[in-house]
């Protein structure tokens, strides 16, 4: 009997002929993707970013191989929404999926609601919004692809996102993917030589529960950054992030590995993102849920070697929506008109964008058919300039925000007292673009 090592290696020669045969008939191999998604990790805390403290050196490799953009944003600041938008290409006010729970009963804490029959119920409801849409890995696997779901997934089981194959098969938001990256990276490596050996391209979608909490890194990370912080819960974030970058270069090392770095476009993002209070074991203000940047703004990378010049851009800004139909065109896949982001590999598009949206809804759904009830604000990124909606109904102390985000990065002074006609000329756009 041949040892499991030689029967790779007869399953990576045949694959080899395989593609040897697409190069004689002169077709080129359809390229694998792999997207690697960060989960609550703050827009600058990457070496590559300019963090003065935190590594991450195998990200900061991706950043120098890959078209980056460093003034990425995803429409939402919550992970369920946000998720969503990156595997449908569409805001959430779209795909439907704008919260990350169904409806919280009257009288019902969420914790009850949660173990409650009526809680899957909802959830199935929330589901079935996903199992409308197109989505990146059904369009994929439509044409000839196998699709890995690891790591977070809230809609149910894998398939409701037209993956072939998952770790997540049925709760709220990853059950056994959530051991990826934080336990195990041997489900993504048994699925890449599956498909290897099935002659077949492949996706993976890895969604790791990193650097979300619980912030358990490693000891050995801890210690790296127990002494370079007073804060504590600091330390662990960063060793969090750290480790996240580990796993991340295990993914990348295994692709070279097996000789398939050059024929596999790799994007990277965070669902969301997230400043750590000093003080406990939580998120800040202004991050996390918030309709400010530290919540919003995401580094963004697009590599395929030998196709993709690596280059970096400051100017841009770019949506994570953007990538469905980046990666759908690079495959040579037609793009849905419902989708609504643009190729991030045309210039033109990219210089013809003037302006961003979003939109930050409540973290359990007001309304299943109507997704403006849960409208917490809206927003609007043109140029270095960013203008906050609030929408009464559910921020009713509210007002609107302008900020100049090249002089206050922070978003800590709100200019919209001081300069009301150009509040009412960005409302005017981000109204004519918004229908819910």
């Amino acid at each position: 009997m041949q040892s499991p090592r030689s029967l790779r290696s007869v399953r990576h020669l045949l694959c080899a002929a395989l593609f040897g045969l697409f190069s004689c008939l002169g077709q080129a191999a359809p390229p694998n993707v792999v997207m690697i998604l960060s989960d609550d990790q703050a827009w600058g805390d990457y070496g590559f970013m300019g963090h003065p403290t935190i590594q991450t050196p195998h990200l900061d490799r991706l950043s120098r191989e890959s078209l980056t953009f460093r003034r990425g944003y995803v429409p939402s600041s919550l992970c369920c929404p946000s998720l969503a938008s990156i595997i449908t290409g569409q805001y959430p006010s779209r795909h439907r999926v704008v919260s990350n729970d169904p409806p919280l009963p009257q009288g019902m804490t969420q914790k009850e609601f949660l173990a409650s029959g009526l809680f899957e119920e909802g959830r199935a409801r929330m589901n079935a919004f996903m199992d409308a849409a197109p989505t990146l890995p059904k369009l994929l696997v439509q044409n000839g692809y196998m699709a890995l779901q690891t790591g977070k997934w809230w809609q149910g089981n894998y398939a409701h996102g037209g993956f072939t194959h998952g770790m997540t098969v049925g709760s709220r938001h990853g059950d056994k993917g959530l051991d990826i990256g934080r336990k195990t990276m041997q489900p993504i490596k048994d699925f890449i030589d599956d498909a290897q050996t099935q002659g077949k391209p492949f996706m993976v979608w890895y969604a790791p529960m990193l650097p979300h909490d619980p912030h358990t890194p490693p000891e050995r990370l801890l210690e790296k950054y127990r002494t370079k912080t007073p804060s504590i819960h600091i330390a662990r974030y960063w060793a969090m992030v750290e480790w996240f970058d580990e796993t991340c270069g295990e993914l990348l090392q295994y692709l070279d590995d097996r000789k398939l770095s050059e024929n596999t476009i790799i994007v990277y993002t965070s669902d969301n993102g997230w400043i750590q209070d000093p003080d406990k074991p939580r998120y800040a203000a202004k991050s996390k849920q918030s309709p400010y940047d530290g919540g919003l703004r995401s580094p963004m990378m697009v590599r395929w070697k030998g196709t993709i010049a690596p280059a970096t851009e400051d100017t841009l800004a770019v949506s994570s929506l953007d990538f469905a139909p980046t990666l759908l065109k690079a495959c040579g896949i037609p793009v849905p008109e419902q989708m609504q982001g643009i190729d991030l590999r045309d210039t033109a598009a990219l210089r013809a964008r003037t302006a961003l949206h979003g939109e930050c809804y409540t973290h359990n759904l007001v309304d299943f058919e109507q997704p403006a009830s849960s409208l917490r604000w809206r927003w609007i990124v043109e140029g270095q300039q960013k203008l906050i909606l609030p929408h009464a109904a559910n921020e009713p102390e509210a007002v609107p925000e302008l900020y100049d985000l090249l002089a206050d990065p922070s978003e800590e002074h709100n200019l919209a007292e001081a300069r009301p006609l150009e509040v009412e000329r960005l409302r005017k756009i981000a109204n004519a673009r918004w229908k819910p």
